[in-house]
């Protein structure tokens, strides 16, 4: 066994991975926000860009889009952009893929940038040169990784059903803890069930959406190990159907289930939801497994692919339904109980970013009738629209947005980059 690198996880930078790291918080830190209720303007900027998964920011200037091929079997690439005029800077080579799932890309602490796509792992310079690439064991999709603070990479394979491929059983997920710098197997560990959602962690704790349960595993320097004493079956209800990716905030995780359905994405999920079960925000206490549930809207065939919004400054929770076309935000009490603070109508799917010193929460709506994405700028303490404007795609976004370096952020689907901007009042 290699020896795991020192010195922590991700570059520093506002945002160096997915939902701006492993906890998935989705929120930067420390920079400012778009400016909007100082009466800014929303300038965007835009260009075609099929196959977007996410933005990744690495040392000012550097900013870097992780993009792949359509279709069962897929390649996928990396190109560094012009943070301004979204122009590509340099193109990584064209990296082995496989299996179709928007992967992931993450700027490590060592300095490089570690790509998960398909059933490979690649690792690349800031360069883009490639300088490892391996082919993880099954022939299945691994969605996206996240970083440990010893600097070791932790993936586990996909078990949903993917757009137009035949339904198989889903089989429990496998774990893997891959080396960063050889992207060797170190630690390998089946759950005792299949997981849709992807991984989350809060330090050496790694946590895994199950199909029922929201499951724990711990990573001792040398293995990791399930939680058998972490029990937390949260799909209790009847027509009820599994959750997507974890939040781990305020002393517990926060999910949303009903993501059964999203296989038949055709550009948008409006109207697609097929559980019969209202949707919630599931939350689980860390300290005890405790579950709660909390209905976003209360309609039937509700629809999700992504996590909801922790404000834990603010003590609010925003979740919602992307099949009925309902974003709502609830008030954290003490407790971790929820209680309705507001509720809007709008087709949102992508996952959120909120700008915690203004407190804008950086959401979308899908006009389906003119197949228009917009982005939807709103305080997250009412719920008022503070801005909007048309991202310049056509598809409904069902991925990553993230922050800029100052007062900006960009927005990323399966057509099309877009960076939005506040222009201050002169």
């Amino acid at each position: 066994m290699t020896t795991p690198v020192a010195g922590g996880a991700y570059w520093d930078s506002p945002w160096p991975a997915e939902d701006g790291g492993a906890r998935r918080q989705q929120v930067p830190v420390g920079h400012r926000g778009l400016g909007m209720a100082n009466g800014a303007t929303l300038v965007v900027t835009h260009r075609e860009s099929p196959g977007t998964t996410m933005v990744v920011l690495r040392d000012p200037g550097e900013v870097y889009v992780l993009r792949h091929g359509f279709g069962p079997e897929v390649e996928c690439w990396v190109e560094q952009i012009d943070p301004i005029s979204l122009a590509v800077v340099r193109r990584s080579p064209t990296l082995a893929a496989g299996p179709m799932w928007p992967g992931g890309l993450a700027c490590h602490a060592d300095g490089s940038l570690h790509v998960v796509f398909g059933n490979h792992a690649h690792r690349l310079a800031a360069d883009l040169t490639v300088l490892v690439s391996v082919t993880l064991p099954r022939d299945r999709p691994y969605n996206s990784f996240v970083v440990l603070p010893d600097g070791n990479l932790v993936t586990k394979d996909f078990a949903g059903q993917r757009p137009g491929q035949p339904v198989t059983p889903r089989a429990p997920a496998e774990v893997l803890v891959l080396h960063p710098e050889t992207l060797e197997i170190l630690s390998r560990l089946i759950l005792p069930e299949p997981s849709i959602a992807r991984l989350s962690a809060d330090g050496c704790d790694v946590y895994a959406v199950g199909d029922t349960s929201l499951l724990r595993a711990r990573w001792d320097g040398r293995a990791l190990v399930l939680d058998k004493d972490f029990v937390a079956p949260y799909r209790t209800l009847g027509g009820q159907s599994y959750g997507w990716d974890a939040v781990i905030a305020a002393g517990a995780a926060w999910f949303l289930d009903n993501g059964e359905g999203t296989e038949c994405y055709n550009g948008s999920f409006t109207g697609g939801g097929v559980a019969t079960a209202p949707l919630h925000i599931v939350r689980v206490d860390l300290a005890t497994g405790a579950v709660t549930l909390t209905e976003v809207c209360g309609l039937p065939g509700g629809l999700i692919a992504n996590p909801p919004l922790v404000d834990e400054d603010r003590r609010i929770v925003v979740g919602f339904d992307s099949s009925n076309g309902v974003l709502a935000a609830f008030d954290l009490a003490a407790d971790g109980t929820l209680q309705p603070r507001w509720s809007r109508p709008q087709n949102h799917a992508a996952h959120l970013l909120l700008f915690p010193d203004t407190g804008e929460l950086v959401s979308a709506h899908h006009d389906g009738e003119r197949m228009v994405e917009e982005v939807v700028v709103l305080d997250i303490s009412t719920g008022f629209e503070l801005a909007r404007a048309a991202s310049g795609g056509p598809l409904q976004s069902v991925v990553f947005p993230a922050a800029g370096f100052a007062g900006d952020a960009y927005l990323t689907s399966f057509s099309t980059l877009t960076r939005i901007h506040g222009e201050p009042v002169r």
